[in-house]
């Protein structure tokens, strides 16, 4: 029965998705339905958590806007996700980055190569 089960999440898990980490800066194009509309947005920010694995891995991103900061949550194998691109790769310590959102100052981050 595992068997089969990994066979039908295999189907569903995407290819053409970029390696990232925790720590780089993603942006996600993502498909908007707006009424009968609809059109890609993009998002960009800092990957501040990974979790799951397999066809439920999701991630969640973190961006400022105006001096506000906004965190999305996005399930990486979605069809509503139309491209990801790698911006910068950070250089982090941690698993997940949480802590970011409570804090004053912008956090920065250090670049690997």
């Amino acid at each position: 029965m595992a068997n089969l089960v990994d066979k039908i999440n295999a189907k569903h898990v995407r290819k053409d998705i970029p390696e990232f980490r925790v720590g780089d800066t993603v942006r996600v194009n993502v498909w908007v339905k707006e009424g009968k509309k609809e059109r890609i947005q993009t998002f960009e920010g800092i990957v501040i958590a990974k979790k799951g694995g397999s066809v439920s891995e999701t991630f969640t991103v973190r961006k400022e806007s105006g001096s506000v900061g906004v965190i999305r949550i996005f399930p990486v194998n979605a069809p509503t996700i139309d491209s990801i691109e790698v911006v910068k790769k950070g250089l982090v310590r941690r698993a997940k980055l949480n802590f970011i959102s409570k804090r004053r100052k912008r956090y920065k981050v250090k670049e690997r190569n």
